[in-house]
């Protein structure tokens, strides 16, 4: 039965995307003081790219059946892989030690971002395929592990360990909604960890994530200098914080405060009303997202809704734990708010998926 979109979920999406713009427009500012011209292609990209494009994606994807995504969902995914291997090519452009972008000259955009949604996708469709075998091991546990493997490998490779992380995560998350065995899950975790323990000690800059997490105060002018001038920043905007536009750690302190410091930049100007706020719209979301998964009318829906709504809010709170020194460092961006035309684009279209998805909930919860 055909119904209206899920209004609660699309005023909460708009107070993050508007709110978000706001906080980002103020933390772009403090690029003026070390390279305005890029502070002009930043606030172009996120304009075009991010709100414009982002909201077409929206509007394509709030109106296109959610089943249709299961018929091409093998097609997507291999789109998904082939988009991200081309980092891989001259096509890739190289920053900060990472080949995670492609230039195409007019343009820079990263294909992991699509790559989340493709991999969600893909793993719904195989999982509510496969949901009476997901128990035994060799239809359910060893294809699941190879899924996560290919995607493993691309994502290592450039290396992207933060967004593989969150990728395998909400897997996992999707994996157990679908009847997966809790023994399966923590034989899964064991693995996970002992493979983040290796590549702690063949890539040092993870290493320094973690030990900086345990002690923050260690090394204050290198590797521990972010999260020092985040909680800076965080503990100077008190309650209601310094107003807006009046960060003062964005201008020469805070290492891309258009990015994941960005947080940071919001705790500043807006205090802890402000910060408290963004953490609420994230709750909220993630509370109206769970409730359309159990809503939907069939599995596939319900995993597809579970996989997008994790990918978004379990990036979000890792993102703000990082900034207060609750979890180790990441590269990893703050959805609707954080620079980057690509992801905010990706972003919305998933959200237009859990949308379409709300139209055809179960006629006994129509009137919720």
């Amino acid at each position: 039965m055909r119904k209206h979109i899920d209004r609660p979920l699309l005023v909460i999406l708009a107070l993050l995307v508007c709110g978000g713009f706001f906080i980002f427009a103020s933390a772009s500012l403090g690029l003026l003081a070390r390279d305005g011209a890029r502070f002009s292609s930043v606030a172009m990209s996120q304009i075009l790219f991010g709100i414009v494009g982002g909201s077409l994606a929206l509007t394509i994807t709030a109106n296109v059946h959610y089943r249709i995504w299961r018929k091409y969902a093998f097609y997507i995914m291999l789109a998904g892989l082939a988009l991200t291997a081309l980092v891989f090519t001259p096509l890739g452009m190289e920053h900060g030690g990472a080949r995670r972008w492609v230039d195409l000259g007019f343009a820079t955009f990263q294909p992991a971002e699509f790559l989340k949604f493709a991999f969600i996708i893909y793993m719904a469709t195989w999982l509510s395929g496969m949901q009476k075998h997901v128990e035994t091991f060799t239809r359910g546990m060893l294809p699941f592990f190879g899924i996560i493997g290919v995607v493993g490998a691309l994502m290592l490779l450039q290396p992207d360990t933060d967004t593989f992380a969150i990728m395998a995560a909400t897997a996992v998350a999707m994996f157990i909604t679908a009847g997966g065995r809790w023994r399966d899950v923590l034989i899964t975790g064991a693995i996970g960890l002992v493979l983040f323990i290796a590549l702690m000690f063949m890539r040092p800059y993870l290493m320094d994530r973690v030990t900086t997490f345990f002690d923050p105060s260690a090394d204050p002018q290198g590797k521990s200098w972010q999260v020092k001038q985040s909680l800076i920043a965080l503990g100077s905007g008190g309650m209601f914080g310094r107003g807006f536009g009046q960060s003062i750690q964005k201008f020469e302190y805070l290492p891309e405060p258009t990015n994941d410091s960005i947080f940071a930049v919001l705790g500043e100007e807006f205090g802890l009303m402000g910060t408290m706020s963004l953490v609420l719209l994230f709750s909220l979301f993630a509370m109206r997202g769970m409730r359309i998964a159990t809503e939907a009318p069939d599995t596939f829906g319900t995993l597809l809704v579970i996989g997008i709504t994790t990918v978004i809010v379990l990036q979000a709170f890792l993102n703000m734990a990082a900034m207060l020194a609750l979890a180790p460092l990441s590269g990893l961006p703050l959805p609707f708010v954080s620079h980057g035309g690509t992801a905010l684009l990706a972003t919305l279209g998933g959200v237009g998926i859990i949308l379409n998805v709300s139209r055809y909930r179960k006629l006994r919860h129509a009137k919720v």
